[in-house]
Parts: structure tokens; sequence; C-alpha cells
């Protein structure tokens, strides 16, 4: 039986507590904040605080699977509508909280297994190994050494986007502590060869890495229409923070390139502050932040998604694209390729290439009768990776790794 933790819950997490549960896998369940919708004190809430707490919803686990640490959670939220950042209460602190909570369980109650995640797994798994608990680790994203030379590099190439790359500047004794979780993980579980391939000069080179890609849900509605009118210009999207990590200045460049051919959107939050990035946002439609709905429904009105990442251990944002009828225009260190068949779902492109992200762009400008094959084939293909399938898949893995 698993014990799992983390302390925000995103999509990944919820879908490997249902794989876990729907398996009859999950012991615990350790994270910040849980609430409950059918709580009768949800419909008295103010609408803004039930809008954050419904985002705590975990319909994948009963409360008696939770243990909870909500204290130093309740203040970041709180900080955060106040416009204040405060050290004790970041992100990184509460992370190391909630992994301290749960290797303290896991020394009282000595579950056969641990699952944890990169940056939230160290002193679970010490506490895993002197209890001979299995230690299994979900690394998201690529390798931090990796990320953070290829940033560092990124900021000679673009100094403009530099303050926009936080993750360049990881400090040493953090990047020590990665390295230890990843050498005592005893199964190491990635989303796409990239994410493999960034780990070959680490703790975990040369060891055998389960490959289990993320999913996506299939769309019913909206969808992008077929069709459409030939002279209208091609309404391109960009979705994700607006840091140069994500290759934000190459999809820039490439809109620069079509000489308004395009209907350009770009949706995500600043990060840092980059004079560029405030000169491409004052020049195209920009909305900085919006649930998770509006932005499928946006999709559903666009031709294509552009998401150059330099590096990205698997793009969710692919598979909601693909589901809503999008080719997406990727790089292959997105997790594009596991999900994307080169010209036929969308496209992949060369990192740091604006002129091959307009190459593609201007071919589907050009002819919309492929434009709309594309589309067609793009959600075929998001149903090939559902949500129920990759649950189905890890369930597997994980009960694999208990009878070894």
């Amino acid at each position: 039986m698993f014990s799992l933790s983390h302390p925000f819950g995103n999509q990944n997490v919820r879908q490997a507590l249902a794989a876990l549960n729907g398996a009859e896998l999950l012991s615990r369940f350790h994270t910040t904040v849980y609430w409950d919708a059918t709580w009768p004190v949800n419909s008295l809430l103010p609408r803004a605080a039930k809008s954050e707490l419904n985002r705590r919803t975990y319909p994948q686990v009963e409360r008696r699977q939770v243990s909870l640490s909500p204290v130093r959670e309740g203040g970041r939220l709180l900080f955060h509508k106040l416009g204040l950042r405060i050290a004790p209460f970041s992100a990184r602190v509460i992370g190391e909280k909630l992994d301290a909570a749960t290797a303290l369980y896991v020394n009282r109650y000595r579950p056969k297994a641990v699952y944890a995640y990169s940056g939230l797994a160290l002193q679970t798994f010490r506490s895993a190994k002197r209890q001979g608990a299995i230690c299994v680790y979900e690394l998201p994203c690529g390798y931090c050494r990796y990320t953070a030379k290829l940033l560092q590099e990124e900021a000679l190439l673009k100094p403009e986007y530099a303050d926009t790359m936080p993750g360049r500047n990881y400090a040493s004794a953090l990047l020590e502590d990665r390295d230890e979780e990843l050498d005592k993980a005893d199964h190491i579980i990635v989303p796409s060869r990239h994410v493999n391939d960034t780990l070959k000069t680490s703790p975990a080179s040369g060891r055998e890495l389960l490959l289990i890609p993320y999913g996506t849900h299939e769309a019913t509605s909206p969808i992008r229409p077929l069709g459409q009118p030939k002279r209208a210009r091609l309404r391109v999207l960009f979705v994700g923070a607006l840091t140069q990590g994500k290759g934000i200045a190459y999809a820039f460049d490439a809109i620069k390139l079509l000489n308004r051919a395009t209907e350009f959107t770009i949706i995500g939050r600043k990060v840092g502050t980059s004079t560029a990035v405030d000169a491409i946002l004052g020049q195209n439609r920009w909305i900085p932040s919006t649930p998770n709905e509006r932005i499928l429904e946006e999709m559903a009105r666009h031709d294509v998604l552009v998401f150059p990442s330099l590096t990205e251990g698997f793009g969710l944002v692919i598979g909601e694209a693909l589901s809503r009828g999008l080719p997406v225009i990727t790089t292959a260190s997105t997790g594009g390729p596991e999900l994307i068949r080169d010209g036929q779902d969308g496209f992949i492109v060369p990192i740091r290439s604006a002129q091959a992200i307009a190459e593609k762009l201007e071919m589907l400008n050009r002819d919309r009768e492929r434009l709309d094959w594309m589309s067609q084939s793009a959600r075929l293909r998001a149903r090939d990776f559902s949500w129920e399938r990759y649950r189905s898949v890890l369930a597997a893995t994980l009960k694999h790794v208990l009878e070894l």
C-alpha cells in the first residue's frame, strides 16, 4: 500500500490518486488543504473564497484517507491575495514542511511503499529507507542540473528575457538534495523521453526508468469548427507562464516574421520583469490568468497552438489543444513526440528556431484544407491518450513494483 504526498494537487497528482485508489493501493494522501464542494458551508462562502477552496477538492479520495498540513499554505494563499511574498510561506518551504510531516507518518505507520515527487521527497525517502519501504519517485520535469545549465545558456543568448528564468539560479544545496532524491529512489517514473534524456548525467544514469505519458480529457464541446473562411487570419494561441524556459521569445519572433498574417492570443502570467515581454503583450491579445474552462473555450476558437518550450517534462496543454482540434507546433523537449505524429497532428520543430515555427504557421495559413485535416487528426489522436489509459498503466506498473 502506498503513501502519496503532494502539497498542491495538480492534474497528474489527482490522476495518480485515482489510479491508486481504483486499484486499492492507496493507504494515505498527504497534502496541505482539503476541501469538499458538497459540504453545506461551501454554499455560504463568498465567491472568491469558494473558487479558491474548490480548487482543492479531491473526489479521488475519501477524507479519512487524507493527512493535512494546512497552516502555512493558508498563510501563503492569504499573503498572495494581499500581494505579499513572505519567505516562510513560500511554495518551496511549504513543500519541505509537508515532506517532513510525511516522513513522520512513514516512521510511525511504516507503509509498504511511498510515492513522492521531485523536490518533495527527500525526507520521506530518508525515512522510508530506514523502514525498508519502497520509494517511487515521479519526475514530471527535466533533471534540475540540465535545466539550470540550459537556462544559463539561454540568458546569454536572450539577455532581455533573463529575468523570466529564475530556474537558472538553483542553489547548490537544492541541486544536491535533488540528486539525493534520485539516488534514494527505487523506481523513477517519467512522463516523456525528454525527461529520460535529461537524466543521462544524473545519479539515475544507466537505471531503467518507467515511461508513462500523462493523459488528457476527451472533449465534448466546444471544438474548433472546420471549413472556416480562407481569407481569415490564422488564429494562433500560446498558453503558459511567460518565461523564456517556454521559448516565448521564439514564439513572438515567429509571429513577427508572418507580418500580420495571424491573430495572436497569449494566455499566461508574467514571470519576472522583461520590457521585451511587455512590448509583445501590448501589441497582441493577452489574458493574464483564467480558469481552465475558459482556456479550453479559447482553444476552440483558435487554429493552432504554439508551444516552443526549451525543456518541459510533459506539456499537458498539448493534449488539451489536440482534444479541441488544434494542431500543435512544439519542440522535442516538451513531451510532444509522445503525443504528436509530426506533420499529422502538429509539428515538431527544433528549439530556439523562430524561423521553423514561422514556416509551419505559414504553411497552415496557406493551406486551410491541410489545417482542417490536421485538426480532425488531432482530435482523434487525443483519444489515444486519455486519463483512463494513464490510470490503467500507472496502476499496473505500481502493482508490479509491489510484487518485485
